[in-house]
């Protein structure tokens, strides 16, 4: 007799449950099951709380929609985009759902846990993951890769206010590796027959009409952006690095684009040139600059994919910002002048 789990958002089941319903394993986070087409990721924030935090968990919604946050799989060193992280990223290629779990209490008179389904997931196509740096269960620091799942299309998740990411007990920060490449955008094959209410079926053959395709390219062309004055600064001496800021009270982490070490310069890239875009950089580094340490004397500067207007360059000098534009022979607005704030 065959063994059927109903994905329904909502249900409450077990990994035994689901591995004999469906082929997977039932000990990662990250279970491929490949002969039912599909990806199982198993969420238990509680499980990183040993560790100082986690990064699993309900993200504020953005621009596009809603996130979830869900921390890869490597319990030791620098996590990779391969192996189980890999099936992840691979899942649209290959044409296989990711459905999400979470952790939600043991089973009575059980070590194991249950599960609750949140829905089936797709990966962000603009940014499928992010790296930060977190402690493993050796308790050394080191880069985890951070997926941003988004509901796939037709789903409503289950999920409910205690699935939030949780606040940061205390402010700190990590220095990080820039952002120097942002990772192809994903494509999202035609959807399978999953078994799911009829209200949740998917027929939407790719999503572009929640993340435009144009969106894409403005966030790719941010990050080859930084890429590119990355090895211009490093070309000329420059040590370059990043910051991971969290902050008290609060979920997630600030992340600035670029720190110019050997010029004590923060900089936050834009894909854009326009006023809006300029504003907003303006915004997150005066948000940023009160959480860098030794922050006496840092100076503070917009990076751009080309020359802004006449007005836009009077904003930022009179806002003490100072401005860096990619042109065809490098960068102008480098190295910076000394009156410059």
């Amino acid at each position: 007799m065959t063994t059927t789990v109903d994905l329904v958002p909502g249900l409450i089941t077990t990994r035994d449950a689901i591995a004999a319903a469906y082929g997977c394993g039932t000990f990662q986070g990250i279970e491929p099951a490949d002969k039912a087409g599909k990806v199982f990721v198993f969420s238990d924030p509680s499980a990183g709380e040993e560790y100082g935090y986690t990064f699993d968990g309900r993200a504020e919604d953005d621009e596009f929609g809603p996130l979830y946050l869900y921390t890869g799989a490597g319990a030791n060193g620098d996590q990779k985009p391969s192996g189980r992280n890999g099936s992840l990223l691979t899942a649209a290629e290959k044409n296989r759902e990711i459905h999400l779990f979470v952790a939600h209490g043991k089973v009575p008179g059980s070590g194991a846990m249950r599960q609750r389904y949140i829905g089936q997931m797709m990966l962000d196509p603009i940014k499928p993951y992010d790296v930060r740096r977190g402690p493993g269960k050796d308790h050394v620091m080191r880069d985890v890769l951070v997926f941003r799942f988004r509901p796939a299309p037709g789903t409503t998740p289950a999920w409910t206010k205690a699935d939030r990411l949780p606040a940061a007990a205390q402010s700190d920060y990590e220095i990080t590796e820039p952002v120097v490449d942002v990772p192809e955008p994903v494509r999202l094959p035609k959807q399978s027959g999953a078994k799911v209410k009829e209200t949740e079926q998917h027929s939407t053959a790719e999503t572009t009409a929640d993340i435009p395709a144009g969106q894409r390219k403005v966030v790719r062309r941010e990050g080859e952006l930084v890429k590119a004055f990355t090895a211009y600064l490093a070309a000329a001496g420059h040590k370059t690095h990043s910051f991971q800021i969290t902050v008290k009270g609060e979920p997630g982490a600030l992340t600035p684009d670029l720190y110019d070490a050997t010029d004590h310069v923060l900089y936050e890239a834009k894909g854009l040139t326009t006023r809006a875009n300029v504003r907003m950089a303006i915004g997150q580094l005066a948000d940023y600059r009160r959480h860098i340490p030794n922050g006496h004397g840092l100076r503070v500067a917009v990076l751009l994919p080309s020359e802004p207007t006449a007005d836009v360059r009077d904003l930022l000098a009179a806002e003490g910002v100072a401005l860096v534009y990619q042109t065809e022979n490098g960068f102008a607005g480098w190295p910076l002048v000394s009156n410059q704030p």
